[in-house]
């Protein structure tokens, strides 16, 4: 069975967990609408990215 010939010390235990929190989820306000959407995604309320129209929007009166 393996076993450290050293403790570890709390530097290099801090250096391991540098990576392990927890990010939160990014979001950019829309410049048309002001809707918030995740950035390099489509913004489903509109249907645009990157300022072209990528697919058509049903009208949001009829979901309800």
């Amino acid at each position: 069975m393996a076993v450290p010939k050293r403790k570890t010390t709390p530097s290099k235990r801090g250096m391991r967990r540098a990576h392990d929190r927890l990010n939160s989820d990014a979001y950019v306000e829309s410049q048309e609408t002001g809707e918030l959407h995740r950035p390099h995604h489509i913004d489903l309320k509109t249907g645009m990215y990157r300022g072209r129209q990528v697919i058509k929007v049903k009208d949001r009166q009829n979901i309800n």
